[in-house]
C-alpha cells in the first residue's frame, strides 16, 4: 500500500533530488512520506484489532476514522501537487500513479459501500431497514355506529398482515457510515481497479523486470486482487508472471535494490500460493486414505509396500567377531589357515549322589 518501505525509500530518495529544481514538489513528497509513515503504523494496528475483535468498537472506529483521514489528505496532495508536475520524471511518475491506486485500494477496504473486506466498518442491520409507520385512526366528523366500533374493536385484535417484505429508503435518502463524514460514500472499487491498471501499465512501459518499484506496484496489485475483487486465480497468475519477468531480467541493480527485490519476490512466492492450502490438504488425505486397506495400520502398509527387511552387510568382516572366531592369527607368508576349534571348558571329576556307593 502506500505505507510499503520501497515506497517510502523511493519517496525520501525522489523528494532529495528533486529539492534543488522543484522545491514545491520536494516539500509536498516530503509530507506525503510523513504521512506514509503514520499510516504504516495505523494499518497494522487495524489488521491486528479485526484479527482479535470483529466487533466495531468505540477504539476501532477512531482508528478507522485516523485511517481514512490520511488516505484523503494524502490522496488530495497527490492530485493537485504531484501528478500535474511528474510528466518528466520516470521513477516519480510510477510511484505517483502507484501511490494513488493505494489510496484507494484503502478506501475500498475501510469505506466501501457495500463492503467487499471484513476490514470495512459495516452498516448496523437494525439502521438497514425501515418500519413502517403505525396507522392512525381516522378523525373525521360522523355518526358514530355499533357496526363501526365491532371493525375497530375487530382490527386492534387481528392487525393486518403487511406482503413485500420491509421498505427500504430510497437511494441516497439510507442510513450512512459512521466515516461518512469524512468521506462521500460510495463503489471505490472500479476506481481504485482502474487506477492499478493505469500503474501497471506504467510500470511495464518504464521500468525493467527486476526494479523493485515495478516489483512493489505488481505486488499490492495482486493484493487488491485476492482481497477486494476477490479474483484468487487472477492475483496467483500475476504473482507467478512478475517473479518470471524478475529472473528473466537481464538489467543491473544495486545492493539496495536487490534486497528489496528479493523480499517482493519472497512475498509473491507466497501469494503464488494463497487460497490453495486448504484444497491441497484434503487432497493429499483422501488419496492417503483411499490407497490404503480397511482395516490395515499404517506401518503394516509400509512395510508390505517397502518388501522384505533385507539386512545390510558388514561393512570389514575381519573386525566382526562372528566371522573371526575359531581362527588363528595368521603368520607371515603362511597361507593355509585352519580353523582352530574354541577351547573347552574342563567339566571336572563326576561325584555320585550320597548313598549311591
Amino acid at each position: 500500500m502506500a505505507s510499503s518501505e520501497v515506497d517510502q525509500k523511493f519517496l525520501g530518495k525522489l523528494a532529495k533530488s528533486v529539492e534543488k529544481d522543484n522545491p514545491l514538489l520536494a516539500s509536498v513528497l516530503f509530507k506525503i512520506l510523513g504521512l506514509s509513515i503514520n499510516l504504516s503504523s495505523q494499518l497494522v494496528s487495524a489488521r491486528k484489532q479485526r484479527k482479535t475483535d470483529t466487533t466495531t468498537s468505540a477504539s476501532s472506529l477512531e482508528l478507522y476514522f485516523h485511517i481514512i483521514w490520511l488516505s484523503r489528505e494524502g490522496l488530495v496532495l497527490l492530485e493537485q501537487y504531484v501528478l500535474p508536475m511528474v510528466g518528466n520524471y520516470v521513477e516519480l511518475k510510477v510511484l505517483a500513479f502507484k501511490l494513488r491506486a493505494s489510496f484507494y485500494h484503502i478506501f475500498v477496504l475501510f469505506h466501501n459501500t457495500p463492503p467487499v473486506s471484513t476490514l470495512g466498518i459495516g452498516t448496523p442491520e437494525g439502521q438497514t431497514t425501515s418500519t413502517p409507520p403505525p396507522t392512525r385512526v381516522d378523525k373525521g366528523k360522523g355518526i358514530a355506529r355499533d357496526d363501526d366500533l365491532d371493525t375497530q374493536y375487530s382490527s386492534l385484535q387481528n392487525p393486518p398482515t403487511f406482503e413485500g417484505g420491509p421498505v427500504h429508503p430510497p437511494p441516497g435518502f439510507g442510513p450512512e457510515p459512521p466515516t461518512a463524514f469524512l468521506l462521500k460514500p460510495g463503489d471505490y472499487l472500479p476506481t481504485a481497479h482502474r487506477c492499478f491498471q493505469e500503474a501497471v501499465q506504467l510500470a511495464e512501459k518504464l521500468l525493467w523486470g527486476s526494479h523493485s518499484l515495478r516489483l512493489s506496484v505488481k505486488t499490492e496489485y495482486a493484493a487488491f486482487l485476492y482481497e477486494c475483487v476477490h479474483d484468487a486465480e487472477g492475483s496467483r497468475k500475476l504473482a507467478k508472471e512478475t517473479v518470471a519477468e524478475v529472473y528473466d531480467a537481464t538489467e543491473g541493480i544495486d545492493n539496495d535494490m536487490f534486497n528489496d527485490a528479493c523480499e517482493l519476490v519472497t512475498v509473491l512466492g507466497k501469494m503464488m500460493k494463497r487460497g490453495l492450502g486448504s484444497s491441497n490438504t484434503l487432497r493429499s488425505k483422501a488419496q492417503g486414505s483411499g490407497s490404503g486397506t480397511q482395516g490395515t495400520p499404517k506401518t503394516e502398509q509400509a512395510e508390505t509396500s517397502a518388501g522384505p527387511k533385507v539386512e545390510p552387510p558388514p561393512q570389514n568382516v575381519k573386525s566382526d567377531p562372528r566371522y573371526t572366531q575359531g581362527f588363528a592369527p595368521q603368520a607371515a607368508g603362511d597361507n593355509n589357515n585352519k580353523p582352530v576349534p574354541p577351547p573347552v571348558a574342563n567339566p571336572g571329576l563326576y561325584a555320585p549322589p550320597p548313598g549311591m556307593i
